[in-house]
């Protein structure tokens, strides 16, 4: 079967969205990306529209999607392995902007890039692998000086300024994104400050809670406050808060080229789930 795709939100929710929201583990990052559209609209990634697929199987089910918000690379749903080769010939078509990566799970990503190599000849390279957490017993590591509190409008300056520093240590957040990351955040009272004797020292957010699923993000300690527990304890509090709130499950990223962060979120109680890719294509 072919691919559909289309600039038009609601016209993918409405194919799409039953599809990724029966396995909201696997397409958390998805999920999360479509509702801060639908809440902050199209420029909330780029100034370029974002673009949106399907695939259906030959039984006319929705099996695969996909959000493209440009510049950044496709973003897989699971997907067959058939709806992969499909979907990396559409995307190489002469008459389409050219893709330079792609990201996924580990099956999806693997297979799309696969099948790109074979229809254009270009290699792939891991630029990040990132290995997905369920948080199963929150069990926090131990007593931490101070307190959580939710961010307000009031600390978006620090907050600014603390996205920014994360996007450089990490990679993981562009610095034309920052302000939307920040705004996205406090439109849903999703960040969390941990305070000592009133001072911020440490940040923590989680998305929009979407299929009884959240995702803790964004995790920050200034470097000259690190090593003391503010960041396990900002993960655990924003953890809880979600739980208390009602979401079902609780998520989280961590690079699995930095072994403390890995080696933390375990020690709280996450439990590794799979492994995210993102690749880079070169001629």
């Amino acid at each position: 079967m072919a691919w559909t795709t289309t600039d038009d939100l609601d016209e993918f929710r409405a194919a799409a969205g039953a599809f990724l929201r029966a396995r909201p583990v696997r397409h958390t990052v998805l999920l999360t990306v479509v509702s801060s559209l639908e809440a902050a609209g199209s420029g909330r990634y780029g100034d370029r529209p974002p673009v949106y697929g399907w695939w259906r199987a030959p039984s006319g089910a929705v099996e695969g999607g996909f959000v493209r918000t440009p510049p950044h690379p496709p973003l897989l749903s699971a997907m067959p392995a058939e709806a992969a080769d499909a979907l990396a010939r559409t995307l190489a078509r002469a008459d389409r902007p050219r893709i330079t990566g792609v990201t996924g799970a580990r099956p999806e990503a693997e297979a799309f890039a696969d099948a790109w190599e074979r229809h254009t000849g270009e290699a792939r390279r891991a630029d990040h692998v990132q290995r997905l957490y369920r948080l199963h017993t929150l069990t926090p590591s131990g007593p931490v000086r101070g307190r959580a509190r939710t961010a307000t409008t009031a600390d978006r300056d620090l907050l600014l300024s603390w996205y920014e520093a994360f996007g450089r240590d990490t990679g993981a957040l562009p610095e034309n994104e920052v302000a939307r990351a920040v705004d996205d955040r406090l439109g849903h009272h999703g960040a969390l400050l941990w305070e000592v004797d009133g001072e911020p020292v440490a940040t923590a957010a989680v998305s929009r809670t979407i299929a009884d699923t959240v995702r803790v993000s964004l995790v920050y300690t200034p470097p000259e406050l690190r090593g003391r527990g503010y960041a396990g304890a900002v993960t655990a509090a924003v953890s809880r808060a979600a739980r208390t709130a009602g979401a079902e499950r609780v998520l989280l990223f961590a690079d699995l080229a930095n072994p403390t962060s890995n080696a933390l979120y375990q020690r709280i109680g996450y439990r590794p789930v799979e492994d995210h890719l993102r690749l880079t294509f070169t001629p």
